[in-house]
């Protein structure tokens, strides 16, 4: 079907397992990239247009973020090309130290613009600025990578909803093979930035099983697994992830793309994806919600208007935990007060559920590298839902009994 398969013959990014569950596919790896070690499993923020919302890159850098997501898409409209190439990309424009991953645009493309149009030559868009007629090519989605100059950079797919069925699923699936081929081929740069591929094939098995295959075949330094989170039941998403990494290599990182709730990268984790990145912890901030180990509190609601706890306890974040100001926390309180008519509010939070991603992230590496990943998972659960096993979603419960945990019992 695809004859003279093109390989990756050079790679920025080494991968080293130390560690590996010995009761999930859970593992804790160092990858290794341009611009420094990055330990996973992983949680990345996303830095739409070269800045998280609401931090600082020496903030961000200070929560020990050591990548982040930038988007491809808005990139390319503002500043663009043309001002990337001359500061000498997105590193320079943000003032980051740290490594970046950009995706392709492809999604952005389908999902908020109208009247895109997928050919075999590319995507075909309407400018959301002035109306022009434009065309992505996985060419011009990798020289716009080239320019931001990202670690780690995404191939041009060809994006379907998750629940959409029939003919159209396999379509995007090869063509996503054919068009990663034009994406190595068109990676200037492929001694400093790493191309994944992306998985695609819908919710059919099947066609994930001859995407896995195909793409593996290219030797691209990691592999995403993509057209997922898009409305899916949660038992489908898990059999998809988990049936996919038994299948990719073992040596490369995996990427389980827009991913972000703590539940969901946990049990992922369990099911052996290394990398996550998702807007929620950013975005539910500035809705006044702050992420928990114990759920998601709602900081606008009236009953915290005099609640003069920190937003969590133990939590080390700095709004929880400052290293100034006399080491006086922030108080739910204050925060009440601000979210709904002062940015900071929005900023406190941000901070704070950043913090908790990344932090949820290292924990969980800590325990796969002393063989304790299971009661790490089954602590977690219990916190969350206050120790009512009742309350346990039946996806994760089901999703981690396929690797061996079972958290409505105790002795396992």
């Amino acid at each position: 079907m695809h004859t003279a398969v093109p390989q990756v013959a050079k790679s920025a990014l080494t991968f080293e397992v130390i560690a590996q569950c010995s009761t999930t596919k859970a593992r804790a790896s160092n990858m290794t990239l341009p611009h420094g070690l990055v330990e996973t499993p992983m949680f990345m923020p996303v830095a739409t247009q070269a800045s998280l919302k609401g931090l600082t890159p020496e903030q961000l850098d200070d929560l020990g973020c050591k990548i982040c997501l930038n988007n491809t898409y808005h990139l390319g409209l503002k500043p663009g090309k043309d001002v990337l190439d001359a500061i000498g990309g997105a590193h320079k424009l943000q003032s980051w130290s740290r490594n970046i991953l950009t995706d392709s645009g492809g999604f952005q493309m389908v999902s908020l613009l109208k009247l895109a149009t997928i050919t075999e030559e590319g995507v075909r868009f309407l400018s959301p600025h002035d109306g022009t007629p434009m065309l992505l090519t996985p060419e011009h989605s990798i020289d716009l990578q080239n320019s931001i100059g990202s670690d780690i950079i995404m191939q041009l797919d060809d994006v379907v909803h998750t629940l959409t069925t029939g003919q159209r699923v396999e379509e995007a699936m090869q063509r996503s093979i054919r068009w990663l081929d034009r994406c190595i081929a068109a990676n200037k740069h492929p001694d400093r930035q790493n191309l994944f591929a992306i998985i695609q094939g819908g919710l059919d098995l099947d066609l994930r099983r001859t995407c896995c295959i195909e793409m593996a075949k290219r030797n691209t330094p990691g592999i995403a697994i993509g057209g997922l989170s898009g409305g899916e039941a949660k038992e489908q998403f898990c059999k998809v992830v988990s049936y996919c990494t038994d299948l990719l290599p073992r040596d490369k990182p995996i990427y389980c793309m827009g991913v972000g709730y703590a539940e969901d990268m946990l049990v992922s984790v369990a099911l052996g994806v290394d990398l996550f990145d998702c807007v929620y912890p950013t975005r539910t901030a500035r809705f006044g919600n702050a992420i928990t180990a114990r759920g998601v509190l709602n900081l606008r609601n009236k009953c915290f208007a005099t609640d003069f706890r920190p937003v969590e306890d133990d939590c080390t974040c700095p709004i929880c935990t400052p290293k100034s100001k006399g080491g006086m926390a922030i108080t739910r309180s204050l925060i009440h007060h601000l979210a709904a008519k002062e940015t900071s509010g929005a900023h406190m939070l941000t901070l704070h559920n950043v913090h908790y991603q990344l932090n949820l992230m290292r924990s969980a590496r800590q325990a796969i590298v002393r063989d304790e990943f299971p009661s790490f998972v089954k602590k977690f659960f219990a916190t969350l839902h206050g120790g009512n096993k009742d309350k346990y979603p039946t996806w994760a419960v089901e999703a981690l009994r396929t690797v061996n945990v079972d958290l409505l019992d105790d002795s396992r």
